[in-house]
C-alpha cells in the first residue's frame, strides 16, 4: 500500500528556490575570480548571467514577500520567522549580486589598453570578488572599499565630461572595428576618420565616412581628431576592450530593425545619467520600459482629461451648440449618434515583466484613448489592475468585491468619437506608478503599448470579439522596440523556442462588445467624444440631462451669456477626477433608488429631481470639505483617508437623514464661500473647449 504523497507548500517551494539560488550565485562568484583573465565576450556572458541571477533572485523575493500564511496547504512551524530570515538571504544575495555586476561592468570599461596595466587590474578585481563571497558570511564591509568605490566613481564622472559633446567638434576618430547590429548602423574599422552630423542624445550619433556612406555609431567607440581637439587617450568608457563587439550578423543573419538592447541600455545609462536607464542598467525593468507617453500628457493640462469633454462644444458661428441640441417632441436633449460608438472590455494583460527589488510598485494599470497614430484624439481613461502575488505577471481587472465595484477597477469602458481619420484606433498603454527605494523619487513607466485599429482597409467597422494584442515596447512613436528583448534572442536558436517565446510575449487580452438597441441609445446621448467606465454612465445622462435643460429649454433668451446658478453644473466634471468620489455619488444614488416606486422611476423629471437632492447631500459637502485630503494618484496612505472619510459621512448622512447637520456640525470646516461653487458660466467654458481637435 503505498502511503499518501503529503503537499509541498508555497513557504517550502520558494525556500528550495533560494538554495538553488545560493548556490547558484556561490559558483557565479567562484566564476568571476578568475575575470580578470577573461576574454571580453567571456566577461559580458559573466555579467549578462549575473544580471539573469539577480533578477531571478528578485522574482523568488517577490514571490516570497507575498506569501501567506493562509496559502500553506498544512500548517508550518515558525513561518513568519522562516520567511523573514530568508528574505533577508535573499536581500544579501541580490546586493551582491548588484556589487559585482557593477565590478563587471566597471572592468569593461577600465582605462588602458596595454597588457600590463589590465594585468594590473586583476589583483584588484580579485580581491574585490573576494570581498562579495566575504559578505555571505559577514554583513559588514571594510571603509576601505567603500572609499575605493568612491573615488572610481569620481573617476568615472571625470570622464563622462571628457567625451566630445562638444557640438564644434565634427571630426572623430574609431577606436576599434564596429560592425552593424542593426539596421541603420554605420559599419566601420579601427583608426578611421568620420564626420558627426548629428550628435543625438542617446549615445548613438549620426555620422559619414570617407565613401559618403552615413549611419548611426555609437559615441564610446569615437574620440576626437587630433587635429581638431586636444589628443587623449581612450577613456573608461572606450577602451579597445570594452568596443570589441561579437559580429551577430555574421553568417548571412538578417540586419534587424534598432531595438534597445542590453548592452546599448548600459551604454546610454554611462552617458546619461538618468532613473530608466539606471533601473535598466541594474536589471529593474527591462530594456523595452519607457517613460509614460500619457502620463506626461495628462500632466501637461487637461485637454487630455475627461472634464475638458464634458463640456458642450459651440458651433463655429459661435451662437448655438454642436453636439447638446434640444428634442422638443420628446422634451429632451436629441440622440446623436456618432462614427464611433462602442462597448469594450479588458479581460486580462500577460507575461508583463516585474520589476526587481529596487523599486516598489504602487499601482498598475493600464491607460487607454483614441488614437490615429500621430495625435491623441480623446481624453485619457485610467483603469487599475490587480494582481494575485502567485501569478505577479497577470492583470486583471473587474474584481469582484463586496459592495459596488469602484470604477477605477472597472475593465468595462465605452468609447465615442465622430473622427474622419481612416487609421483611428484605442491605444492602451500598460504602466507602474513606482517609488525609487534608494531616492524615494517617484515616476511612471510604460510596460508595453497596443494598438487595435477600428476600421479596416475598406473603411467598414472591425468585428465584435475578442482581441490578443501583443505589446511593444518603447512609445507609440517608436517602432519595431519589444518590451523584454531577452525572450527574442533566447527564442534564436530554433523553431520550438521561437514557438514557446511567442506564448511568453506579453499581450493584452480585450472584448468589443456588440451593442443592443438600449445600449445605443444611452451612448448617443453622450457628449460626442469621450472615453469612460461603464459603470458611471447613468450619472453622465443625468448631468446632460440637466445641462441641457439649464442651456436649451430654461433659458429665455439664447443670446443671454449670463452666469447660470446650478452647483451640479459647476461642479459636477471635477468628480471625473476624483473616482472615490464618483463612486460615493453611484453608493448613494444606488441606494437611494433602491427606495423609488417602480412608477417614479419612469418619471424623468422626478427622478432628476431626487438626483439633484442625492447630490448635495453627498458629494457637494465633500468637494467643499478643508478635512478631506486633496486627491493624489497612487498613495496609498491618502486614498485609505480620504475613502475612511467618505464613508463615514455618507454612514451620517443615512443616519441622519441627509447632510444639513453635517454642514451645520462645529466639527465640520469647508472651504470659504467662492461663487463658481453655484455658478456655471457655459459661454466660458465652452470656449475653452473650442476647437478640441
Amino acid at each position: 500500500m503505498t502511503g499518501r504523497r503529503s503537499r509541498t507548500g508555497p513557504l517550502q517551494n520558494a525556500l528550495r528556490r533560494g538554495r538553488e539560488l545560493r548556490e547558484q550565485v556561490s559558483a557565479l562568484l567562484q566564476q568571476s575570480k578568475n575575470a580578470g583573465t577573461m576574454d571580453l565576450d567571456k566577461k559580458k556572458n559573466l555579467s549578462r548571467r549575473c544580471l539573469e541571477l539577480k533578477k531571478s533572485v528578485d522574482e523568488n523575493a517577490f514571490t516570497l514577500q507575498n506569501l501567506k500564511k493562509s496559502d500553506e496547504p498544512a500548517p508550518v512551524g515558525n513561518y513568519h520567522q522562516r520567511k523573514e530570515e530568508e528574505e533577508k538571504q535573499l536581500l544579501k544575495l541580490s546586493q551582491q549580486l548588484e556589487k559585482l555586476a557593477s565590478i563587471l561592468s566597471r572592468e569593461n570599461v577600465m582605462k588602458g589598453s596595454t597588457v600590463d596595466e589590465k594585468s594590473k587590474t586583476s589583483p584588484k578585481i580579485k580581491q574585490e570578488n573576494e570581498d562579495i563571497e566575504d559578505d555571505e558570511e559577514c554583513d559588514e564591509e571594510s571603509t576601505e572599499d567603500e572609499e575605493e568605490e568612491e573615488e572610481e566613481e569620481e573617476e568615472e564622472d571625470d570622464d563622462e565630461s571628457k567625451l566630445g559633446d562638444d557640438s564644434t567638434i565634427r571630426h572623430f576618430t574609431t577606436l576599434g572595428d564596429f560592425t552593424a547590429q542593426q539596421e541603420g548602423d554605420l559599419t566601420f574599422k579601427a583608426s578611421e576618420l568620420l564626420l558627426i552630423i548629428d550628435k543625438k542624445p542617446d549615445g548613438w550619433w549620426l555620422a559619414k565616412n570617407s565613401k559618403g556612406e552615413s549611419g548611426l555609431v555609437p559615441k564610446t567607440y569615437l574620440t576626437v581628431y587630433e587635429k581638431e581637439g586636444v589628443g587623449r587617450g581612450p577613456s573608461d568608457e572606450e577602451t579597445e576592450e570594452d568596443i570589441e563587439v561579437t559580429d551577430e550578423t555574421a553568417g548571412g543573419a538578417e540586419i534587424l530593425k534598432r531595438t534597445d538592447s542590453h548592452w546599448s541600455a548600459v551604454k546610454k545609462a554611462i552617458t546619461e545619467n538618468n532613473t530608466l536607464d539606471a533601473l535598466t542598467t541594474m536589471g529593474t525593468v527591462p530594456a523595452g520600459f519607457r517613460p509614460s507617453t500619457l502620463s506626461q500628457l495628462l500632466e501637461e493640462g487637461v485637454h487630455f482629461r475627461a472634464h475638458y469633454f464634458l463640456q458642450p462644444e459651440l458651433t463655429p458661428s459661435k451662437l448655438a451648440f454642436r453636439d447638446l441640441v434640444w428634442n422638443s417632441e420628446k422634451g429632451t436633449i436629441q440622440s446623436r449618434s456618432t462614427r464611433i460608438s462602442l462597448i469594450l472590455t479588458l479581460w486580462n494583460c500577460k507575461a508583463i515583466p516585474f520589476p526587481g527589488l529596487s523599486i516598489q510598485v504602487l499601482s498598475r494599470h493600464v491607460r487607454l484613448c483614441l488614437f490615429d497614430g500621430n495625435r491623441v484624439l480623446s481624453n485619457i481613461h485610467t483603469v487599475r489592475a490587480t494582481w494575485q502575488p502567485k501569478n505577479p505577471k497577470t492583470w486583471t481587472f473587474s474584481p469582484r468585491v463586496t459592495g459596488i465595484l469602484p470604477c477605477l477597477l472597472d475593465g468595462d469602458c465605452f468609447v465615442r468619437s465622430n473622427s474622419p481619420s481612416p487609421d483611428t484606433g484605442i491605444l492602451f498603454e500598460l504602466g507602474i506608478t513606482y517609488i525609487r527605494n534608494s531616492t524615494g523619487e517617484r515616476g511612471e513607466l510604460s510596460c508595453g503599448w497596443a494598438f487595435l485599429k477600428l476600421f479596416d482597409s475598406s473603411g467598414i467597422p472591425v468585428p465584435s470579439k475578442t482581441y490578443e494584442l501583443l505589446l511593444n515596447g518603447g512609445t507609440p512613436y517608436e517602432k519595431g522596440v519589444e518590451v523584454d528583448p531577452s525572450i527574442s534572442r533566447k527564442a534564436s536558436i530554433g523553431v520550438f523556442h521561437q514557438m514557446i517565446a511567442q506564448r511568453k510575449q506579453p499581450q493584452l487580452l480585450v472584448k468589443l462588445r456588440s451593442l443592443n438597441t438600449r445600449s445605443k441609445d444611452i451612448l448617443n446621448l453622450l457628449p460626442e467624444v469621450l472615453v469612460g467606465s461603464m459603470c458611471y454612465i447613468h450619472l453622465l445622462l443625468f448631468y446632460r440631462q440637466i445641462l441641457g435643460d439649464a442651456l436649451l429649454k430654461d433659458r429665455l433668451n439664447m443670446q443671454n451669456a449670463d452666469l447660470i446658478s446650478n452647483p451640479i453644473l459647476s461642479t459636477f466634471p471635477k468628480l471625473m477626477e476624483q473616482p472615490d468620489l464618483m463612486d460615493a455619488l453611484r453608493s448613494a444614488w444606488a441606494e437611494k433608488e433602491s427606495t423609488l416606486k417602480r412608477s417614479e422611476k419612469r418619471d424623468r423629471e422626478f427622478l432628476k429631481s431626487v438626483f439633484t437632492l442625492v447630490y448635495h447631500d453627498s458629494v457637494f459637502p465633500l468637494l467643499q470639505s478643508l478635512l478631506l485630503p486633496e486627491y493624489r494618484w497612487a498613495e496609498e496612505e491618502s486614498e485609505g483617508t480620504r475613502w475612511r472619510m467618505i464613508a463615514d459621512f455618507l454612514k451620517q448622512n443615512r443616519e441622519r437623514d441627509g447632510a444639513l447637520s453635517s454642514l451645520l456640525s462645529s466639527e465640520s470646516l469647508y472651504k470659504a464661500f467662492d461663487i463658481t461653487e453655484v455658478a456655471y458660466d457655459f459661454l466660458g467654458e465652452a470656449q475653452k473647449s473650442s476647437p478640441r481637435f
